[in-house]
């Protein structure tokens, strides 16, 4: 069949604007054809040239000492862990398909970024991920759709991860009516490899010939990266086209095969995985990175179904599937090595010094486009931003009009609550113990994994992923900021120094000023937090036009951090580990007080149905004390369990420290000190804050050690018994308790009754 004829209408849609479409033409100094049309709609989309978005994130710090591939530079970042190691990580998201095709979606999700990072020439270590649904809960609008996108995304996530033996090792899950028909799935990737074997993607040397391996070409995920570059509509269900099909095992035999051709660097010029715009971004990448051009004809890649077109090949994102630089003289090590593993292989093309994307079918040429303008040169927009209008309103708060709950009887509703309750339902579908390096299984602070690195040496890397959407939403700047001191903070309470950043930025459609002004606050917010903590941001994703018919998804700046512990005896637990152990609560507001902000607080949501008031304030100085004095507490043996508080406060830190260890106990709780509230001073959350155990006979020498770091630590009782007692004295004493099994019971297993 003929092409189509450009039209306006088939421009718009292929979401390119009347001023975009001119710069085409201007490049080509023509109009385009139907493929070139295409390709220019994949790579100039927001999903592939953050043309909405590049701007703001050139505020990130992307440099340090141990940084030694930076954000943008290629596939993935690469941290120095030393003794010669490094560590390639990146989160990226999957979003838009994970809506239309949940287990698809998600499993494509995981096979996509670990590409990203055995492409750098690193093997995957540890996977995590951070997903937003709707509320699941009987009697929420949309909480069968909302289940059965849930069962699907973490179905999708156990199957491709458990079979490619990559264990997922940690991560979070929030449920919001947000995120109601549109789910997020970000999902993060770490690998290890030698400093000096850092693959790169570029297509260099004139003449060497290009390679294509994996998985043949089909008609799935055609032009993905421009179906994720817009506003989810009733309609979006029709375009499951644009959703990728993958196969974990065929992504194993390519990683392995991968990584063997590696080993022979005398062969290997370049790599680059076909993801987001498949073999258009693939070749135009390696040829901009490598100042080249290059050359391929489609009818000598591997396809799987008959008839396809230039535009359908071109624009297919069908998975597992990788593009090679080969030098030339050393094909045949690349043939034998693809044949070996019995995966496609085929020399479809070669390097060219003209700078020109060149695609020819049975040698016609059907696209010639100069690479870099292809690439790099998209459209940077920087759009109006506008405070929302409701944010004043939103962030009011007038606490003396709402009653006082009772919180005996509220405790368990909130640990059975869907975003406090055990995620046991979910961790138990990954693999989480393959390959045998998990030290922290899902569930505490942080995720620790030790990774070989030669002999009997090894390292143990902590990672953790973060973000409380509530607050962002709420003030953005201020929440985003939070993210990356609660994600620091989880990193600290393991033993962990923090090394690197890598986020996922998911926001509604930039078009709107007050969608942009959430995304613009919310960068500053990250890039201090990141400057303050004196952490790089390695690389990232940014997924814009995340909402439905119903409206946008509140902001979400999902923060992943990855830390060194130095010696695994500093590998520190977050719940409770013996009777009699001193508990203490450690930072926070200066002495007198213990903090009762409830602005944006999760007991304002599940007591009163309130999403309102200004997150608590946060102070870096006085969070990085925390941070280092936790640390050298811990360091010098001086700490048993270490859990920082976040959501619910004090109270609900408690009861977690009692029930999430592999057997429930209790404490008993004594404080001393005037409040205005019952409600706001034990599930106010206020930020900086902690709760460590020690051994009795430690209790003084940690007090004296965290005053010696500038950090407030007041003992408020101890590990034992069957019950969590809290008694305030003072002139409005109380006591509250509650039976630990009871409380175990109610957290351990609602998310299973929710989904039944």
């Amino acid at each position: 069949m003929p092409d189509p004829a450009i039209t306006p209408a088939l421009i718009a849609k292929h979401g390119i604007t009347p001023e975009e479409y001119r710069r085409v033409v201007e490049i080509l100094g023509r109009k385009p054809n139907f493929t070139e049309l295409g390709i220019f709609s994949v790579m100039w989309s927001e999903h592939c040239s953050y043309k909405n978005s590049r701007l703001e994130l050139r505020k990130f710090p992307t440099i340090g000492p141990r940084v030694l591939v930076k954000a943008g530079e290629e596939n993935a970042g690469v941290i120095d862990i030393g003794d010669g190691w490094g560590v390639a990580f990146k989160m990226e998201s999957h979003n838009h398909p994970s809506a239309v095709e949940p287990f698809q979606g998600a499993a494509t999700g995981v096979g996509g970024i670990l590409r990203d990072i055995f492409t750098m020439g690193a093997r995957p270590v540890f996977l995590l991920n951070s997903l937003r649904f709707g509320d699941i809960r009987p009697g929420a609008p949309n909480a069968a759709a909302n289940r059965r996108l849930l069962s699907g995304v973490v179905s999708g996530i156990a199957h491709y991860g458990n079979c490619i033996g990559v264990p997922t090792v940690g991560g979070e899950i929030y449920f919001d009516a947000s995120y109601d028909g549109n789910p997020l799935v970000n999902v993060f990737c770490l690998g290890t490899l030698k400093t000096n074997e850092i693959r790169r993607g570029a297509a260099t040397g004139a003449g060497n010939p290009v390679f294509y391996v994996g998985a043949r070409t089909g008609r799935d995920g055609l032009a993905g990266a421009a179906f994720a570059s817009r506003d989810l509509t009733e309609d979006s269900k029709a375009d499951r086209p644009a959703v990728q099909v993958g196969d974990p095992f065929i992504e194993k035999l390519l990683l392995e095969a991968c990584l063997e051709l590696f080993q022979h660097p005398e062969a290997v010029v370049g790599v680059q995985d076909m993801g987001a715009a498949g073999l258009t971004c693939s070749t135009c990448e390696t040829a901009s990175r490598g100042n080249s051009g290059i050359e391929i004809d489609l009818a000598l890649v591997p396809q799987r179904e008959p008839g396809m077109t230039p535009y359908e090949i071109m624009l297919s994102e069908s998975q597992e599937r990788m593009l090679i630089i080969v030098r030339r003289g050393h094909e045949k090590t690349v043939t034998e090595i693809f044949k070996k593993w019995d995966l496609p292989c085929a020399h479809i093309g070669r390097v060219t010094d003209d700078g020109f994307m060149r695609v020819k079918n049975h040698g016609v040429t059907v696209a010639e486009i100069p690479a870099k303008k292809l690439a790099d040169e998209a459209p940077l927009y920087k759009r109006d931003a506008r405070r929302p209008a409701d944010l004043n309103r939103r962030q009011k708060l007038d606490l003396a009009a709402l009653p006082e709950a009772d919180l005996t009887a509220l405790l368990p509703k909130l640990l059975a609550s869907p975003d406090l309750a055990s995620k046991r339902w979910v961790y138990r579908q990954y693999d989480h113990m393959v390959r045998v390096g998990t030290v922290t299984a899902p569930g505490s602070d942080a995720a620790v994994v030790r990774v070989p690195t030669g002999g009997n040496s090894w390292k143990y890397l902590a990672a953790s992923v973060d973000c409380n959407a509530h607050y962002v939403a709420l003030e953005p700047k201020l929440g985003a900021l939070i993210a990356v001191a609660e994600c620091a903070r989880n990193l600290a309470m393991t033993g962990a120094e923090p090394l690197a950043l890598t986020d996922n930025l998911n926001f509604g459609n930039p078009h709107n000023p007050e969608n942009f002004y959430q995304l613009q606050q919310a960068v500053d917010g990250l890039a201090e937090g990141c400057r303050a903590f004196d952490i790089p941001v390695t690389g990232g994703n940014v997924s814009l036009y995340n909402q439905s018919p119903a409206g946008p998804i509140d902001p979400t700046p999902t923060v992943a951090i990855v830390g060194l512990i130095r010696d695994p005896k500093h590998i520190t637990p977050s719940h409770f580990q013996n009777q009699g152990d001193i508990i203490f609560l450690v930072g926070g507001p200066a002495v007198g007080s213990i903090g009762e902000e409830l602005g944006a607080s999760l007991y304002l949501r599940e007591a009163h149905g309130l999403k309102r008031g200004r997150p608590p304030e946060l102070d870096l100085e006085r969070e990085k004390k925390l941070h280092e004095a936790v640390r050298a507490a811990i360091r010098l043996g001086e700490i048993r369990s270490a859990h920082d508080l976040a959501e619910g406060g004090l109270l609900v830190a408690l009861a977690e420290c009692a029930i999430s260890g592999a057997k429930p106990i209790g404490a008993v709780i004594q404080l001393d000190l005037p409040y205005s509230r019952l409600d706001a001073l034990l599930l106010g959350e206020s930020q900086s804050r902690a709760l460590v155990t020690t051994c009795p006979e430690n209790a003084s020498a940690l007090t004296s050690l965290l005053e010696l770091h500038g950090v407030p630590a007041r003992r408020i009782g101890t590990v034992g018994g069957d019950k969590l007692t809290v008694s305030i004295s003072g002139a409005a004493p109380r006591e509250l308790a509650w039976d630990v099994a009871a409380l175990h019971q109610a957290w351990d297993q609602a998310l299973d009754a929710y989904l039944a």
